[in-house]
């Protein structure tokens, strides 16, 4: 019995040696895995996925609601930013601005306000300008550009007001697009800054802006007026205008916008296509927002008392 018992004992013996011997073996490898892990170089880190934009651009599938919603915050912020925005051409009647707004095509409206002194020094009056010797008016316009072409047209519109509408400007779109070189941009800002009447100013700033806001993917200028718009409220109108356009000329420049000192970036669909870096976007800045004189020789009081500065006359140092 004893000797049998002997003989079930011996596999387990042998079962129990086999198994310390696994465990050694087995820790063995895991002991030489671990040092060849540690010598191993560390595998390339994965490039790092950009942060994502503290500007996150509204959906291509913006609803239309989201879209009304999304410009009047717009503009209600660059109504804090340029509390006093204004025309920034020099007038001080209908008459000097219809034809300070003719001459401001394919130019600045600071070659402009540099040049109108002289002109309503010598030609006051629609009645005068309508008499004046071309050659005299063109050599006033010279600087400008287009001198000639532009000649023709103030001279154009004054013998039309002094036919037509008694030496007066009309206060009425349907009139004063009749007039020659006035077309509907020229005309909302006459209504607008003279007469007090509602319109959209469509020039090239305004264009590019709602564009990149994708207020608008109209081409037109007709089309981007009733498309903008159908936007706001009829009220609206005019000082939307001026703040596109100061914003514009200031921040969102058409070759490098300043992305990153643009204080509506959070909404602005095509932030990143400028400098996004603050510091290099702040030496972009121009007119008040960059410490430089603004366009016009004689700017409201409100520019003034925000820091800007008036620009100098023609000639000037």
């Amino acid at each position: 019995m004893k000797k049998a018992a002997a003989k079930r004992t011996a596999p387990s013996t042998s079962a129990a040696a086999e198994e310390t011997a696994a465990k050694k073996g087995t820790a063995a490898k895991t002991a030489g895995t671990a040092g060849t892990a540690a010598t191993a170089p560390a595998p390339p880190k994965s490039p790092k996925s950009p942060k994502p934009s503290k500007s996150p651009r509204p959906s291509r599938s913006e609803s239309r609601t989201a879209l009304v919603r999304r410009a009047r915050r717009i503009n209600r912020e660059l109504a804090e930013v340029y509390p006093y925005a204004h025309p920034e051409l020099d007038f001080e009647n209908p008459f000097q601005l219809v034809v300070a707004t003719v001459l401001s095509a394919q130019t600045t409206d600071l070659r402009v306000n540099q040049t109108t002194p002289g002109l309503f020094a010598k030609y006051p009056t629609p009645e005068d300008l309508a008499a004046a010797d071309p050659e005299d008016v063109e050599e006033i316009l010279r600087p400008t550009g287009f001198f000639r072409a532009k000649t023709r047209s103030v001279t154009g519109l004054s013998k039309a007001l002094v036919e037509q509408f008694d030496g007066e400007v009309p206060g009425r779109l349907e009139d004063l697009v009749k007039l020659p070189g006035v077309g509907r941009k020229t005309a909302f800002v006459v209504l607008g800054n003279a007469f007090g009447r509602p319109g959209i100013t469509v020039d090239t700033h305004f264009q590019r802006l709602v564009r990149r806001w994708r207020w608008t993917e109209e081409t037109e200028p007709d089309k981007i007026e009733a498309a903008v718009g159908s936007l706001f409220p009829k009220s609206e109108w005019t000082m939307l205008s001026h703040h596109v356009i100061f914003h514009g000329r200031r921040i969102c420049h058409a070759r490098k916008p300043a992305c990153g000192a643009c204080p509506i970036a959070p909404l602005c669909p095509a932030y990143g296509e400028g400098e996004t870096d603050p510091e290099r976007a702040k030496k972009l800045l121009k007119y008040e927002k960059g410490g430089f004189p603004g366009q016009r020789l004689n700017p409201p009081q409100a520019y003034l008392d925000a820091g800007g500065r008036p620009a100098p006359p023609l000639g000037a140092g």
